[in-house]
């Protein structure tokens, strides 16, 4: 059995294969994209998985292009193609659902560890539903209660990944900021941390805080999250969302920089139990 987002990582696991065939033949994107009667940046998005569906003829032309005219690679690689255009669960939420948001999503739902340094507030996929509704209802001020629900939805659904044999190594870092900043009362605080205490008992879930005596070098750059995937052909990922787009960062040189920040962190921050105690002393000063 497959998990959600699995269709994304076949995206990107064909669009690995086809960018290594075409550098084995040493073309360039440029006379793929001409090959195919695409631009130059659409084969760039097609090898990065970013294309949600794929023409069967334009992959079997690429195909031929590279060489590979029959066989077992073709029909697997036409395969995949198939599979990657095929719909997730996540379609149902395309009213408010940006589209590069859904690439993240399905990219989460897939991966086999996520790594997050949180600055602001809790982590989405720690969140309970009061709270993210008050953090959802700062960020869309205008939108209506049915639609802020939705979003809520969406939030509460992502985190199914969290239990079961297949889920995630979760790793957070979240400072101490993010856990004083208040999202909805008291109550609603109080009832977040507790579940946030909860969670860090899951065998899967590490969760640490970078206290504020750490200095500000912790707090040197905002929040990001690193990606990795069971696939061996997906690279892993750096992502970094802004107010109405986002970055994927997939350059060895780029995640290797985010991996040795989030590593000092981590060695910065609050060991998993003195983390516990830390939440059970916040409790108790809300």
């Amino acid at each position: 059995m497959t998990r959600p987002g699995d269709s994304t990582v076949v995206r990107l696991v064909l669009g690995a294969l086809l960018r290594r065939l075409r550098e084995a033949q040493g073309i360039s994107r440029r006379c793929a994209g001409d090959s195919i009667r695409v631009s130059e940046a659409r084969i760039s998005r097609i090898e990065l998985g970013r294309i949600g569906h794929h023409h069967h003829r334009d992959v079997a032309d690429l195909l031929s292009l590279y060489g590979v005219h029959s066989g077992r690679v073709r029909e697997a690689l036409l395969t995949l193609a198939k599979q990657a255009s095929e719909p997730d669960r996540w379609n149902r939420y395309n009213d408010v659902l940006p589209a590069w948001f859904g690439t993240y999503i399905g990219l989460e739902q897939a991966a086999s560890t996520i790594r997050s340094y949180q600055v602001h507030c809790v982590p989405g996929l720690l969140q309970i539903a009061d709270y993210a509704r008050a953090v959802i209802g700062l960020g869309h001020p205008d939108a209506s209660d049915d639609e802020i629900g939705r979003r809520v939805d969406l939030r509460l659904a992502r985190q199914d990944i969290l239990v079961g044999p297949k889920a995630p190594r979760v790793w957070m870092v979240v400072d101490e900021a993010a856990l004083r900043r208040s999202f909805g009362g008291p109550r609603v605080m109080r009832n977040q941390l507790t579940h946030l205490l909860k969670l860090s008992e899951l065998p899967s879930v590490t969760l640490q805080t970078v206290p504020f005596n750490a200095g500000g070098q912790a707090a040197a750059d905002g929040p990001f999250i690193l990606l990795r995937f069971p696939d061996p052909h997906v690279p892993d990922l750096v992502y970094l969302e802004q107010l109405t787009s986002a970055l994927f960062l997939d350059r060895p040189a780029d995640v290797d920089i985010y991996t040795m920040m989030i590593d000092r962190l981590s060695a910065v921050a609050l060991s998993v139990a003195e983390t516990r105690d830390f939440l059970f002393e916040l409790m108790n000063e809300i």
